[in-house]
Parts: C-alpha cells; structure tokens; sequence
C-alpha cells in the first residue's frame, strides 16, 4: 500500500480518480471521497475512469478530521510557508498526516484530501509527513521538477511541450530544447551567473533541505540536532559559492541589504508560470521600494520597521552574547551552542527562544521582497518567486537579502576568541603534499564544461496524452577529479583524522590578493571525511563524486519510470545535498585562480558518540545524517568559522603543520561535452 502513496504526486492537478502513471492506476474511493463540483455525476465519473484504469487500488472509507483550517486557502490559489496564514494552515495538515494510524488509513485520507486541499500545500505537507513517518521513509518521493515542471522552465516552452504530446505518438517525441539564456541579458551583469541562480539542482536543493529542515510544523519535524548552524551554514555556504562564481564572472561580490528603504537597483522577470495556479510568478522592475505589507486577503501584516526593530535587537544580542526566552530566563550565547540558537531566531523557528521578542526577521523580510511589487493587493498580485524556496534562488535580491543575513552570522562569530595553534594542530600528523588529477590533463587543473540532460515531464502535465515527454536542459558541468594526498603520521602508534577540503579564490575585485579575514568567507567546502593513517607516510586518494556534500548526478536527472534503487531510495533524505554537477565554480576561459585547502583535525576530538547512520551517508556536510546527530562535534566551518589568530594576515600565515596549499585552476571550457559515465580511476 505504502507505493500507492507516490501515485498522489503524479499529474497532481487532475483529480485522484483518473488513472495514474504508464500503468494506467486507478484510485477505487468511496463516492462521498469525489469533491462536491463533481458529486451530481460521481457515479458515471468512477465508472467511466476505472473503465480506463489497468488497475484499481480500493481505498477504504475513514473517519475524516476536520479540515476548516487548510480548506482556507483555495485549491489553485499561490501558496508560501513563508506567509504565517499559510504556514498554520500547513502545520495542521502535516500534523493530520503524521496522525494517520496506519498506511492504509494515510492513504485514504491523502486521497479524500487530495482534490480539496491546494494543491502545493497537499504536496508539500504530504512530503513532509511522508519524510518522517517511520512506514513511510524510505520511499522514494518524486523530484519536485517532475511535480511542478513550471516551476523550473520558462513558461513559453510549455506550448511546443503540449504541442509534441498531442501530436506526436509517446514512442517518437524528441527532447524539446530548452535555451541556456532565457530569463535576461548580459546587458544586465546580473544575469552573467544566471547559469547559477537557475540552475534546476541549486533550486531543488534548496528546497529539498527546507523539506528536511523546516522551520515549523511538529516538534518531530523541525526539532533536530543543530538545525540552528545548519541554517547558518547551509547559507552561509551558498554564499560562499555564489560570490566565487561572481568574482570569475567579473562581477564584484553581492551587496548586503543593510538599508531596507533603499531602492532595489536588481530587477527580476522569472518567466515562470504557477500553472497548477493559473498565475505567473509576478516580476520585478529594478529600483523599486520596499514597503509595508498590508493583505487582508493573505491575513498579512508586515511592517518593515518591525525588520529594522528587530534587525537591532539581534545586534544588541550580539553585542551583549545573551539572550532572554519567552519565561524570562537569560541565557548565554556561547562559543558552542551560541550559533544555533541565533540561526533560529534569525529564521524564527519554532525552536526561536522568544520570538516575540526576537521577531521574525528572515521570513517577513522574504515576503516583503517578494511582494514589493503589490504590497496593498490594489493589482490582485500574487507573490514574486521570493517567497517560494524551489524558485527564491533564481532571484539576485535571494543573495542580496541573505548577505544581510550572513553578516549578522559574521557578526556574532567574529566576536569569538580565535583558535589557537592548539585547537588548530593534530600533534604528530603532517600534510606533505596535495594534488589534484584530472585524466589527460596536467594536474592541479580542474576543468568545467557545459552538458545537456534530459529531464522527464510527463508526471507534472496535466490533462496532456500519456508518454515519455522529455526536454533537454544545457547547465554547468566539470570533469571528473580526484585527489591525492600525502601525509605523514610520526606518532607510534595508527591515529584516525578527519580530512577537510575548501577552495577560495586568490584575488578580489580589483586582482588583490585576499587578506585572510576576507578570504575565510569565500570558503567553499569540498568534501569531509574520516580517514586512518599508519605510522610513516599515507597516500590517501579521494574520488570528487565521493564528496560529502554532493549528491549523484543521477539523483538530480532521473526518471521515475526507471526501476527503483538504493540510490533513488536514499532521495528523501539525502537528496536535498548539493548537486554534484555544481560542485566546482564555472572558472574562466584563461583559467581562474584559487587555492586548495587541506587540513587533518584529530578524530578523537571530532567524534560524536552515536550508533552509525543506517542508509547513505552522502551530502551529511549540508543535510546531516537521518535519526542521528550531526557527525562532527567542531563547529560547522572549521577552521574558517572565526577570524584568525593575532597575527595571521593571509592564508598562509594560518597554517599549522596539519594543513596545506595548493594552487589550483579552474579553466572554462565554453563547450558542450556528454556526461562522464564512469568515474575517475
């Protein structure tokens, strides 16, 4: 019963009583499951599809809850977690969900709901509740491009789509093109790294970790080990990448918006459309104004004098390194938790200590911005892609708004004492050397590249003929590397490290070599694992698809109608890693700049004592691990999480023993190549 619940994703805007998926699979509902438009004609309308049905799944009748609370929001209409009416909504649904006693019972009620409930709220409280129901777990949920395509492509390809489905038989239709510039021009420097901001894996994932990582609904759901950091980190990091792909773009770093009442110079046309909703994803004309939110439709009310409020009391906190929670009980925010409880009051978890008092800051700000453009409801406007997490990173005011954002985080770690050579040394243990290999290259050259992939749509057109219906997207790639590291172990005995990778650029806007303070924050973590090393010398080699933060290619272009596989299984939770494809920075023609990081810390004081994770353990870095804590007791970051030592001007004057450089290239190659298939030996 437990695979029937996947059938509910499927063409999720046609109702639960047409037949679903290649195999053509029925729902068998009680009559009184048939919305109320319908039930005049329920009889002929059950008999008629289960006619067409190859094969009928009954669903027995329950007791239904009651639903008032999401029936609030229509079933077409826009929906965002980020609108406080709309998460309430969500919470209630999710917990109705998690409250289904059996599989079955589940599935009898996602089936009554599935037609009345709107249809992005459905998914996602379905999704979440799927994710962290002990029966339901493994299975594997669908890729949200394959739910919503229009979410991801331009909307004016969807004709040409609809097009070849009707006229063309399932067995003969060809990938319909999808043009790599489509949202702009570089007329706008903006959309020079707009290969980035709309790239299909980056917007999944971001997604994909909010589904794992949400900031409300049950206790269950969102009170995991450090989710605070990991919100810091986890942006912090895109960041990071995000100003890298600037600086080879040529483009100086993104602005912070520290000033809420000034123009928006960055304009945004997302060419989207919310189908399902029968909107577009509304755009935005550079230099408008934030304003107060005032929607009575949404029950919305946001001032942005409550950011700015709010904005100061965090930076009084900050500065005083204590907080007080909703008992009135003050507590310290120190070098160790200090992170995560300021990761969740700065997004307003429901794990926030008081968010009366510390407010809503991160969220009401993503709505404000994605409502700049209609913040009274005078034009019946929607919300702009701002206020969705599978669309908010295609924006350049996402970056804008969450450098602001980071430089709080910077602010609170800049004021903790820096490491010193004792936190930062491995006693007995020496990295000697580092190179990086690309086959039939020279090494220390890492290569990128574009690729084209097919991606599947037909599980996310609705009313359209059956069949395969692929389109082919063009975005970034690079060869496959490994690395090589050679370390020396003088201790008398075996010892076991755990191995950090980063990679910064060398030089900032003006071709400057970066000072150390300035160049810890473009740091971009490449991989982290744990590694043994025998007494003398170590050549320890390292594949980059086995990076700790990246999830397979296949996981991002896959096609459900494929038999499922451990891979595809691990999606729910270990999906929502960075996609491997963008791994590495796109570089430059000439080739860019950057410099390789490794450093050994001492597993014994890494080690969190736990029982190993069950099921994968790849992109941990970003995701963590199901069930368990966190696998690393340093702060998320380390080394790089603080300012350095007295003294320390650059990144060579940072190193210990246990640490190395290594210059690196990356060299653009503006290309089309097939995917590797096989990786590097």
């Amino acid at each position: 019963m437990e695979k029937y619940l996947l059938l509910m994703y499927d063409r999720p805007g046609e109702p639960i009583f047409v037949p679903k998926g290649e195999d053509k699979i029925s729902f068998d509902i009680p009559i009184n499951y048939v919305p109320e438009k319908y039930q005049g004609v329920a009889s002929h309308i059950l008999n008629r599809f289960c006619n067409e049905a190859q094969t009928s799944v009954p669903v027995k009748e329950i007791s239904i809850p009651d639903l008032s609370i999401p029936l609030a929001l229509n079933r077409r209409d826009a929906f965002s977690l980020y609108i406080p009416s709309h998460q309430k909504m969500a919470e209630h649904l999710i917990n109705l969900f998690l409250g289904m006693r059996t599989v079955e019972d589940l599935v009898s009620f996602a089936a009554y709901c599935r037609d009345r409930i709107n249809i992005r709220m459905f998914i996602y409280c379905l999704t979440v509740a799927i994710l962290h129901r002990t029966d339901t777990n493994y299975l594997p949920i669908p890729s949200l491009l394959e739910v919503f395509p229009s979410d991801f492509i331009d909307s004016g390809f969807f004709v040409d789509i609809k097009e070849e489905a009707n006229i063309v038989p399932s067995g003969s239709r060809v990938p319909i093109e999808i043009p790599l510039d489509w949202t702009a021009t570089d007329v706008d420097p903006e959309h020079r790294v707009a290969y980035w901001r709309e790239d299909v894996g980056v917007n999944l994932h971001h997604w994909h970790w909010h589904v794992i990582y949400p900031f409300a609904g049950p206790s269950v759901v969102v009170n995991k080990d450090r989710r605070g950091e990991l919100f810091y980190y986890f942006h912090r990091q895109m960041m990071a990448r995000y100003n890298t792909e600037r600086l080879s773009n040529n483009i100086g770093r993104t602005r912070a918006l520290t000033n809420l009442r000034e123009p928006l110079k960055e304009g945004y046309y997302p060419k989207l459309d919310q189908v399902v909703a029968s909107r577009v994803y509304p755009s935005r004309s550079p230099n408008m104004v934030m304003s107060d939110v005032q929607r009575s439709k949404d029950r919305l009310s946001m001032l942005l004098s409550d950011l700015e409020r709010w904005r100061d009391v965090l930076y009084e906190v900050i500065k005083t390194r204590q907080i007080r929670n909703d008992k009135g009980r003050v507590i310290q925010l120190d070098d160790v938790k200090g992170i995560d409880i300021l990761g969740n009051m700065v997004e307003s978890s429901i794990l926030s200590p008081n968010s009366a008092l510390y407010g809503n800051l991160h969220n009401s700000g993503h709505v404000i911005l994605s409502l700049v453009h209609d913040p009274d409801n005078r034009y019946l406007e929607s919300f702009g892609v701002m206020a969705d997490d599978k669309t908010a990173m295609r924006d350049p005011i996402f970056y804008v708004w969450h450098q602001f954002i980071d430089d709080i985080f910077v602010r609170f770690k800049d004021s903790l004492t820096p490491y010193t050579l004792e936190q930062l040394n491995f006693p007995g243990v020496k990295v000697v050397d580092i190179r990086v290999s690309v086959p039939r290259d020279n090494p220390n050259i890492l290569n990128t590249h574009w690729t084209k992939s097919d991606v599947e749509l037909s599980h996310g057109l609705d009313f359209v003929p059956r069949g395969s219906i692929l389109v082919r997207l063009q975005h970034l790639n690079h060869d496959d590397f490994s690395y090589s590291f050679v370390v020396s172990n003088t201790n008398n005995r075996e010892v076991v490290g755990t191995l950090r990778v980063f990679m910064a650029p060398k030089h900032d806007e003006k071709g400057q070599l970066l000072p150390f303070n300035e160049q810890r924050k473009l740091m971009i973590e490449m991989d982290r694992f744990i590694t043994r090393l025998r007494r003398g010398q170590n050549v320890i080699t390292r594949r980059s698809t086995e990076s700790s933060l990246t999830i397979p290619f296949e996981v991002t272009f896959r096609d459900l109608n494929k038999p499922v596989d451990q891979t595809s299984k691990d999606f729910n939770y270990c999906g929502c890693g960075w996609p491997q494809h963008m791994l590495l920075p796109r570089g430059t023609t000439q080739g860019y700049p950057m410099e390789l990081f490794v450093m050994i810390t001492n597993y014994d004081l890494d080690r969190v004592n736990q029982a190993d994770p069950v099921g994968c353990t790849n992109s941990v870095s970003f995701c963590g691990l199901r069930d368990r804590k966190y696998p690393d007791t340093r702060a998320m970051g380390f080394p790089f999480d603080r300012m350095g030592r007295q003294g320390v001007k650059t990144l060579s004057e940072f190193l210990t023993p246990n640490m190395k450089l290594q210059q690196v290239t990356v060299r653009f190659n503006d290309v089309i190549k097939p995917r590797q298939r096989k990786d590097v030996p």
